[in-house]
């Protein structure tokens, strides 16, 4: 999310949705969190509440104060002491169950793998040991790039046995984005692969990591899983191959005793200016909100076979691919490749082969199913699911109707949750056994968690209305600050609206206070359930040498829920045509990824701009909409408007 934006003026509450949909009675019945009593519980005392939730870890050394806050900085649990991998593997291991199943692994090829937590438990301790022989110790951070495999979550508790912080960065990034993290972390180590599978086709990562290494000078060593068996190249002394060191190690590594407060990983995500955020979470606060949210959420049992259908390098996958469901001794699905490959109905496959229970998928994959048709769904056996969840960004009525009815059977309660990375966990969502839900709404803030919708002045706003959505007390899994710059964070979160913690989303309580995400209210844009900042994409226009200036906004997109939309004035001496337009559009995707790459480019020969020189993204918002313009009295040049919307000449999406 951006620095904070002031002046901003309240959302209004528009649509109306009456639909209601109440818990299913077997549901209810066969729930242990059906009673409402507990909202009570934790209002009239959440740290009492947070630290009954804590007392499902196993603590070296128990906490002597539950939080001390600061405003804007909070420490959980202060004294206690803990590890992450103990808590995710050893417990479970020594209460007998290692021969639980803790993945079931699906590659995209169909190549598939069934690992125990006795399994994960031996290769963690190996892997941790590798990293102490290539000279890894505590408080060491350790890059990780990987595909969907299963020595991504073993590398990140790898690390965390040990001590040493991670930062995983998403294996869509590209090199340089890479580089920016390596460098930002000053990491040691990187743990790679190869590649990775993606539509049928080896993506390349460790050429990535081989160009962002010519940029940085921390890393000592790269471990390369051999994935594909594509060719690589590698480096003499520097390149590893995972199954040249990880397998000769010794299946014994002690876990190390960590503070609460100590730093557990690093995940960046993007700014208003070209440098990404080091989100920074620490690990018994983080620890202990996940796992209770990933149980109560999902109502969780013993037998359920759960599957979020994310990637690791998001915060979705650290928290409720990795974190949250190992330390709940969960048997969970991971699938490596796409919803598409071969066919469209890929993932009702899986949901039928393994009998997954509990389902949790961005309304962004939604939509694109919806797209296809409910046949896919259809040929399969779903009967198995009993819950399904939302992730990642609002979901419209539509799609949350058609999910409700297609994959759930219109028996499956449906939890439409609202986080963020810098949350860390799950705050606004349906408690399935509890919640009348309505679709497109996320509901209620969870117990434990208080919200609200402020005006722009920071005043509680009626039921009914619609303004800025803030959180007012703090929470065992709230980002403890961004890496390395304490006053970002606190201009970033705090001070929009002094002493709440403003996430940067509009929202609306309706009558009923229901509340409903309307998404960013800022410059950063959410395409597919990822969160990309205008600045990033427009630093990676201008370094085209074509392009002098750029400006980006997010355009409604039926399948993505946002599209990226580019203008762009170029240089004087270049002739814009439609060949460079598709060439910018790939040079984004090269400089930052695929993701981000904008579906149009439109150039013109200016921007609308304030007298102060500020673009103004709401009017270029209007113009990529085909909205009526806004208010036009603070434009340097009214007339330059005009000649944008009379300009169309640009690449488009036609992938």
């Amino acid at each position: 999310m951006p620095e904070a934006a002031a002046g901003q003026e309240n959302i209004e509450a528009l649509y109306a949705e009456n639909r209601t949909f109440p818990p299913p009675a077997d549901f209810v019945a066969g729930s242990k969190y059906a009673d409402p009593a507990v909202y009570a519980e934790a209002a009239a005392d959440p740290e009492a509440f947070w630290a009954k939730q804590a007392e499902r870890l196993d603590w070296f050394q128990k906490w002597d104060t539950v939080l001390e806050w600061d405003a804007p900085f909070a420490k959980w649990y202060v004294g206690g002491k803990l590890n992450v991998a103990h808590n995710c593997l050893d417990r479970h291991v020594a209460a007998g169950n290692g021969d639980r199943v803790a993945y079931y692994w699906e590659g995209e090829p169909g190549d598939a793998r069934t690992i125990t937590y006795a399994d994960l438990l031996a290769e963690v301790e190996q892997t941790a040991n590798a990293l102490k022989s290539l000279g890894v110790k505590k408080g060491d951070r350790v890059a990780i790039y990987m595909p969907m495999i299963p020595e991504l979550p073993v590398a990140m508790l790898a690390c965390t046995r040990i001590g040493a912080p991670h930062t995983v960065v998403f294996g869509g990034f590209s090199s340089s984005a890479l580089a920016d993290r390596i460098n930002d972390a000053q990491a040691k180590i990187v743990i790679t692969a190869d590649g990775g599978y993606r539509r049928g086709q080896a993506s390349g990562l460790k050429p990535n990591v081989d160009v962002a290494l010519a940029s940085t000078e921390s890393i000592e060593h790269v471990v390369v899983v051999k994935r594909t068996g594509q060719e690589i190249d590698f480096v003499e002394g520097r390149d590893i191959w995972w199954h040249d060191l990880v397998p000769q190690q010794e299946a014994s590594c002690p876990a190390e005793p960590m503070d609460s407060e100590d730093m557990l990983y690093l995940l960046y995500t993007s700014g208003t200016t070209a440098k990404p955020k080091g989100i920074l979470h620490t690990t018994g606060g983080y620890l202990t909100g996940v796992a209770a949210t990933h149980e109560m959420i999902f109502d969780l049992k013993e037998d359920d076979i759960y599957w979020a259908a994310a990637d690791i390098g998001w915060v979705t996958g650290h928290s409720y691919i990795v974190y949250g469901p190992l330390a709940n001794g969960a048997t969970s699905v991971m699938y490596e490749g796409t919803p598409d490959f071969p066919d469209w109905d890929r993932w009702w496959e899986i949901i039928e082969k393994y009998k997954v229970t509990l389902v949790y998928m961005a309304p962004t994959a939604i939509r694109a199913h919806m797209k296809q048709g409910a046949q896919h769904a259809e040929a399969h056996d779903l009967s198995s699911l009993r819950l399904i969840g939302t992730v990642g960004e609002p979901i419209n009525p539509e799609a949350w109707v058609w999910y409700h009815t297609h994959i759930g059977g219109e028996r499956c309660p449906v939890v439409d949750t609202w986080w963020q990375t810098e949350t860390g966990m799950i705050m606004i969502s349906p408690m399935p056994a509890i919640t009348t839900t309505k679709p497109g709404s996320a509901t209620f803030p969870i117990p434990g968690v208080e919200a609200d919708v402020v005006d722009s002045d920071g005043n509680s706003r009626p039921l009914g209305s619609g303004g800025y959505l803030v959180l007012k007390k703090p929470w065992p899994a709230m980002l403890r600050g961004i890496y390395g710059d304490p006053e970002r964070y606190k201009a970033t979160y705090w001070s929009r609206f002094p002493g709440l913690y403003f996430p940067g989303d509009g929202c609306k309580r309706d009558e009923a206070g229901y509340y409903w995400l309307l998404g960013r209210v800022d410059d950063v844009m959410n395409v597919s359930g990822h969160r990309l900042s205008t600045t990033e994409i427009e630093s990676a226009l201008v370094a085209h040498p074509a392009v002098a200036e750029a400006a980006v906004v997010g355009q409604p997109d039926e399948v993505t829920g946002e599209a990226i939309f580019a203008f762009v004035i170029v240089k004087k001496e270049i002739e814009p045509t439609d060949e460079l337009g598709q060439e910018l559009r790939k040079h984004v995707a090269r400089v930052i990824g695929p993701i981000a790459r904008p579906k149009s480019v439109m150039f013109t020969p200016d921007l609308p701009k304030t007298r102060s020189g500020k673009i103004m993204r709401r009017l270029l918002k209007d113009i990529a909409t085909n909205r009526p313009l806004g208010d036009t009295t603070t434009l340097a040049d009214a007339g330059v408007v005009d000649i944008i919307q009379s300009s169309a000449r640009g690449g488009k999406d036609d992938d």
